[in-house]
Protein backbone atom coordinates (compact mmCIF):
# COMPACT_ATOMS: atom_id res chain seq x y z
CA UNK A 1 0.00 0.00 0.00
CA UNK A 2 1.26 3.20 -0.68
CA UNK A 3 1.76 6.53 1.48
CA UNK A 4 -1.08 8.37 -0.31
CA UNK A 5 -3.45 5.23 -0.48
CA UNK A 6 -2.56 4.37 3.16
CA UNK A 7 -3.78 8.07 4.27
CA UNK A 8 -7.20 8.19 2.28
CA UNK A 9 -8.04 5.13 4.77
CA UNK A 10 -7.29 7.05 7.30
CA UNK A 11 -9.99 8.83 7.21
CA UNK A 12 -12.62 8.09 10.06
CA UNK A 13 -15.49 7.81 7.35
CA UNK A 14 -13.36 5.49 5.45
CA UNK A 15 -12.18 3.09 8.19
CA UNK A 16 -15.96 2.60 9.49
CA UNK A 17 -16.52 0.65 5.91
CA UNK A 18 -13.30 -1.69 6.94
CA UNK A 19 -15.18 -4.04 9.33
CA UNK A 20 -13.62 -5.15 12.48
CA UNK A 21 -11.55 -3.15 14.94
CA UNK A 22 -8.41 -5.78 13.97
CA UNK A 23 -8.39 -4.46 10.50
CA UNK A 24 -8.89 -0.74 11.11
CA UNK A 25 -5.60 -0.78 13.52
CA UNK A 26 -3.69 -2.83 11.20
CA UNK A 27 -4.67 -0.37 8.51
CA UNK A 28 -4.07 2.69 10.57
CA UNK A 29 -0.83 1.44 12.16
CA UNK A 30 1.03 0.03 8.77
CA UNK A 31 -0.49 3.13 7.20
CA UNK A 32 1.53 5.75 9.65
CA UNK A 33 4.60 3.22 9.76
CA UNK A 34 4.75 3.92 5.21
CA UNK A 35 4.58 7.16 6.32
CA UNK A 36 7.29 7.37 8.84
CA UNK A 37 9.66 5.48 7.38
CA UNK A 38 9.96 7.05 4.50
CA UNK A 39 10.13 10.63 6.02
CA UNK A 40 13.51 11.96 6.77
CA UNK A 41 12.32 13.99 9.15
CA UNK A 42 11.47 11.03 11.84
CA UNK A 43 13.79 8.86 14.03
CA UNK A 44 14.81 7.08 17.08
CA UNK A 45 17.93 8.16 18.39
CA UNK A 46 18.45 5.22 20.73
CA UNK A 47 21.86 3.87 21.59
CA UNK A 48 22.59 0.20 20.62
CA UNK A 49 22.38 -2.18 23.28
CA UNK A 50 21.95 -5.96 22.52
CA UNK A 51 20.29 -8.63 19.97
CA UNK A 52 16.94 -10.62 20.89
CA UNK A 53 15.30 -12.72 18.35
CA UNK A 54 13.08 -11.82 15.80
CA UNK A 55 9.62 -11.80 16.32
CA UNK A 56 6.71 -11.53 13.13
CA UNK A 57 5.89 -7.55 12.96
CA UNK A 58 9.35 -6.54 14.00
CA UNK A 59 10.86 -4.30 11.67
CA UNK A 60 13.13 -5.44 9.36
CA UNK A 61 15.48 -2.41 9.47
CA UNK A 62 16.71 -3.39 12.50
CA UNK A 63 17.47 -7.26 11.86
CA UNK A 64 21.10 -8.06 11.50
CA UNK A 65 21.63 -9.19 8.19
CA UNK A 66 25.00 -10.27 8.82
CA UNK A 67 24.53 -12.21 11.98
CA UNK A 68 21.46 -14.56 9.93
CA UNK A 69 24.01 -14.44 7.46
CA UNK A 70 26.39 -16.27 9.46
CA UNK A 71 23.80 -18.38 12.05
CA UNK A 72 20.91 -18.48 9.88
CA UNK A 73 18.71 -16.98 12.71
CA UNK A 74 16.99 -13.80 12.49
CA UNK A 75 18.17 -11.02 15.28
CA UNK A 76 16.92 -7.50 16.06
CA UNK A 77 19.00 -4.95 17.34
CA UNK A 78 17.89 -3.80 20.78
CA UNK A 79 18.18 -0.19 21.75
CA UNK A 80 18.60 1.74 25.38
CA UNK A 81 14.98 3.22 25.71
CA UNK A 82 13.41 0.08 24.30
CA UNK A 83 11.65 0.06 27.94
CA UNK A 84 8.78 -2.98 27.69
CA UNK A 85 6.10 -0.14 28.61
CA UNK A 86 3.44 -1.27 30.90
CA UNK A 87 0.51 0.64 28.57
CA UNK A 88 -3.03 1.29 29.83
CA UNK A 89 -5.51 2.66 27.44
CA UNK A 90 -8.27 4.63 29.34
CA UNK A 91 -11.12 5.13 27.04
CA UNK A 92 -13.96 7.40 28.20
CA UNK A 93 -17.30 5.58 26.97
CA UNK A 94 -20.18 8.38 28.67
CA UNK A 95 -23.36 9.12 26.86
CA UNK A 96 -21.59 12.18 25.09
CA UNK A 97 -19.19 10.41 23.70
CA UNK A 98 -21.47 9.34 20.88
CA UNK A 99 -22.51 12.64 19.51
CA UNK A 100 -21.10 13.28 16.28
CA UNK A 101 -21.99 12.66 12.59
CA UNK A 102 -21.22 11.10 10.32
CA UNK A 103 -18.56 9.65 12.89
CA UNK A 104 -19.13 10.16 16.42
CA UNK A 105 -16.80 10.76 19.26
CA UNK A 106 -17.17 7.03 20.58
CA UNK A 107 -16.39 5.49 16.97
CA UNK A 108 -13.46 7.89 16.30
CA UNK A 109 -12.10 7.36 19.74
CA UNK A 110 -12.16 3.44 19.11
CA UNK A 111 -10.18 3.83 16.28
CA UNK A 112 -7.94 5.58 17.75
CA UNK A 113 -7.30 2.94 20.63
CA UNK A 114 -7.22 -0.15 18.60
CA UNK A 115 -4.93 2.10 16.74
CA UNK A 116 -2.53 2.42 20.46
CA UNK A 117 -3.14 -1.28 21.18
CA UNK A 118 -2.03 -2.95 17.97
CA UNK A 119 0.95 -0.46 18.19
CA UNK A 120 1.27 -1.00 21.50
CA UNK A 121 1.97 -4.86 21.33
CA UNK A 122 3.69 -4.36 18.01
CA UNK A 123 6.52 -3.07 20.56
CA UNK A 124 6.11 -5.99 22.71
CA UNK A 125 5.14 -3.94 25.28
CA UNK A 126 1.94 -4.94 27.98
CA UNK A 127 -0.98 -3.96 27.29
CA UNK A 128 -4.37 -2.87 29.65
CA UNK A 129 -7.30 -0.92 29.54
CA UNK A 130 -9.90 0.76 31.43
CA UNK A 131 -13.60 1.91 30.13
CA UNK A 132 -15.45 4.25 31.91
CA UNK A 133 -18.28 6.52 32.61
CA UNK A 134 -18.88 8.15 35.81
CA UNK A 135 -17.11 4.82 37.20
CA UNK A 136 -14.48 2.41 35.63
CA UNK A 137 -17.01 -0.10 34.12
CA UNK A 138 -14.56 -2.50 32.57
CA UNK A 139 -10.86 -2.91 32.99
CA UNK A 140 -7.89 -5.00 32.46
CA UNK A 141 -4.27 -4.82 33.94
CA UNK A 142 -0.99 -4.04 31.58
CA UNK A 143 -0.32 -7.97 29.93
CA UNK A 144 2.36 -8.84 27.93
CA UNK A 145 0.09 -12.42 26.64
CA UNK A 146 0.00 -12.98 23.47
CA UNK A 147 -3.88 -13.37 24.04
CA UNK A 148 -3.72 -8.97 25.22
CA UNK A 149 -4.65 -7.99 21.91
CA UNK A 150 -7.34 -10.19 20.95
CA UNK A 151 -8.83 -9.23 24.58
CA UNK A 152 -8.95 -5.45 24.05
CA UNK A 153 -10.17 -5.15 20.84
CA UNK A 154 -12.62 -7.68 21.97
CA UNK A 155 -13.88 -5.01 24.71
CA UNK A 156 -13.27 -2.26 22.66
CA UNK A 157 -16.21 -4.09 19.97
CA UNK A 158 -18.41 -4.58 22.61
CA UNK A 159 -18.00 -1.09 24.27
CA UNK A 160 -21.22 0.95 24.14
CA UNK A 161 -21.61 4.83 25.26
CA UNK A 162 -23.44 4.76 28.90
CA UNK A 163 -24.04 7.38 31.45
CA UNK A 164 -22.71 10.61 32.70
CA UNK A 165 -18.67 10.76 32.88
CA UNK A 166 -16.94 11.38 35.96
CA UNK A 167 -13.18 11.55 34.89
CA UNK A 168 -11.84 13.31 37.75
CA UNK A 169 -12.85 10.37 40.20
CA UNK A 170 -12.37 7.62 37.70
CA UNK A 171 -8.73 8.89 37.19
CA UNK A 172 -8.32 8.45 40.92
CA UNK A 173 -9.50 5.23 41.34
CA UNK A 174 -7.52 4.33 38.67
CA UNK A 175 -4.30 5.67 39.87
CA UNK A 176 -5.34 3.45 43.20
CA UNK A 177 -5.93 0.53 41.15
CA UNK A 178 -2.52 0.19 38.76
CA UNK A 179 -0.13 -1.81 39.82
CA UNK A 180 2.82 -0.61 37.75
CA UNK A 181 4.32 2.42 36.86
CA UNK A 182 4.47 3.07 33.21
CA UNK A 183 2.36 4.61 29.81
CA UNK A 184 -1.17 6.01 30.66
CA UNK A 185 -3.25 6.74 27.78
CA UNK A 186 -6.62 8.93 28.27
CA UNK A 187 -9.25 8.93 25.01
CA UNK A 188 -12.13 11.47 26.28
CA UNK A 189 -14.00 14.55 25.08
CA UNK A 190 -12.78 15.98 28.52
CA UNK A 191 -16.49 17.27 29.58
CA UNK A 192 -14.80 18.57 33.58
CA UNK A 193 -12.94 21.40 35.27
CA UNK A 194 -9.79 21.78 33.82
CA UNK A 195 -8.14 22.34 37.66
CA UNK A 196 -9.79 19.09 38.83
CA UNK A 197 -8.14 17.48 36.00
CA UNK A 198 -5.00 19.47 36.78
CA UNK A 199 -5.13 17.31 40.27
CA UNK A 200 -6.39 14.02 38.92
CA UNK A 201 -3.11 14.18 35.97
CA UNK A 202 -0.53 15.17 38.95
CA UNK A 203 -1.13 12.21 41.05
CA UNK A 204 -0.48 9.90 38.04
CA UNK A 205 2.41 11.42 36.84
CA UNK A 206 4.20 11.63 40.61
CA UNK A 207 3.46 8.34 40.58
CA UNK A 208 6.14 7.50 37.78
CA UNK A 209 3.52 6.92 35.07
CA UNK A 210 4.24 8.94 31.85
CA UNK A 211 0.52 10.20 30.31
CA UNK A 212 -0.89 11.21 26.95
CA UNK A 213 -4.27 13.06 27.07
CA UNK A 214 -6.27 12.61 23.50
CA UNK A 215 -8.89 15.36 23.61
CA UNK A 216 -11.42 14.24 21.32
CA UNK A 217 -14.64 17.08 19.86
CA UNK A 218 -16.76 16.96 16.91
CA UNK A 219 -16.45 19.92 14.69
CA UNK A 220 -20.29 20.78 15.80
CA UNK A 221 -18.99 21.48 19.30
CA UNK A 222 -16.39 24.02 18.24
CA UNK A 223 -18.35 25.54 15.59
CA UNK A 224 -22.23 25.46 15.92
CA UNK A 225 -23.99 26.23 12.46
CA UNK A 226 -27.24 25.90 14.11
CA UNK A 227 -29.41 28.74 12.47
CA UNK A 228 -32.59 29.46 14.55
CA UNK A 229 -33.27 29.29 18.54
CA UNK A 230 -33.71 25.42 19.34
CA UNK A 231 -33.97 23.27 22.12
CA UNK A 232 -30.98 21.26 22.91
CA UNK A 233 -31.00 18.44 24.99
CA UNK A 234 -28.01 16.64 26.84
CA UNK A 235 -26.87 13.48 26.29
CA UNK A 236 -25.89 12.63 29.99
CA UNK A 237 -28.47 14.86 32.04
CA UNK A 238 -31.47 14.41 29.62
CA UNK A 239 -32.26 18.06 30.25
CA UNK A 240 -32.90 20.44 27.70
CA UNK A 241 -31.55 23.92 27.54
CA UNK A 242 -33.13 26.83 24.65
CA UNK A 243 -30.36 28.53 22.77
CA UNK A 244 -29.93 31.53 20.31
CA UNK A 245 -27.56 31.66 17.45
CA UNK A 246 -26.47 34.60 17.82
CA UNK A 247 -24.74 33.13 21.19
CA UNK A 248 -23.32 30.42 19.97
CA UNK A 249 -21.81 31.93 17.12
CA UNK A 250 -20.36 34.53 19.79
CA UNK A 251 -19.42 33.56 23.24
CA UNK A 252 -20.23 30.08 23.23
CA UNK A 253 -17.82 29.53 21.04
CA UNK A 254 -15.18 31.86 23.27
CA UNK A 255 -15.98 29.71 25.90
CA UNK A 256 -15.22 26.43 24.53
CA UNK A 257 -11.96 27.66 23.10
CA UNK A 258 -11.18 29.06 26.17
CA UNK A 259 -12.17 25.53 28.25
CA UNK A 260 -9.75 23.54 25.30
CA UNK A 261 -6.85 26.14 25.80
CA UNK A 262 -6.90 25.49 30.17
CA UNK A 263 -6.95 21.82 29.01
CA UNK A 264 -3.97 22.13 27.23
CA UNK A 265 -2.65 24.24 29.77
CA UNK A 266 -3.23 22.00 33.01
CA UNK A 267 -2.14 18.94 30.99
CA UNK A 268 1.26 20.37 30.40
CA UNK A 269 1.50 21.53 34.63
CA UNK A 270 0.96 18.66 35.19
CA UNK A 271 3.74 17.07 32.84
CA UNK A 272 1.26 15.50 30.41
CA UNK A 273 0.81 15.65 26.58
CA UNK A 274 -2.33 17.05 25.32
CA UNK A 275 -3.40 15.91 21.77
CA UNK A 276 -6.84 17.55 20.19
CA UNK A 277 -8.70 15.29 17.68
CA UNK A 278 -11.89 16.45 15.57
CA UNK A 279 -14.35 13.47 14.60
CA UNK A 280 -13.68 12.96 10.66
CA UNK A 281 -10.25 13.98 11.00
CA UNK A 282 -7.68 11.31 9.83
CA UNK A 283 -5.57 9.39 12.62
CA UNK A 284 -2.18 10.11 11.28
CA UNK A 285 -1.32 13.08 13.49
CA UNK A 286 -2.72 11.68 16.22
CA UNK A 287 -0.48 8.53 15.97
CA UNK A 288 2.63 10.82 15.18
CA UNK A 289 2.56 13.33 18.34
CA UNK A 290 2.17 9.25 20.21
CA UNK A 291 5.07 8.05 18.67
CA UNK A 292 7.41 11.43 19.22
CA UNK A 293 5.97 11.58 23.07
CA UNK A 294 7.29 7.99 22.92
CA UNK A 295 10.60 9.00 21.64
CA UNK A 296 11.30 11.79 23.60
CA UNK A 297 10.84 9.74 26.25
CA UNK A 298 13.28 7.62 25.57
CA UNK A 299 15.88 9.66 25.05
Amino acid sequence: MSAAAASRYLKPELLARLGTLELVARTVVDGVLIGLHRSPDFGFSQEFAEYRAYNEGDDLRFVDWNVFARADRMYVKRFRGETNASVTLVLDVSASMGFGDPVSKHQQARFLVASLAYLTRRQHDALGIALFDDVIREFSQPSARPDSLGKVLGMLENAHVGQSTDVVDVLTDLHATLTKRGLVVLVSDLYTEPESLLTSLQALVHAGNDVVVFHILDKQELEPDIKKISALKSLESGKSVIVDPEYLRGDYQQRMQSHCEALERNSAKAGADYVRLTTGEPLDNALVSYLQFRERRTR
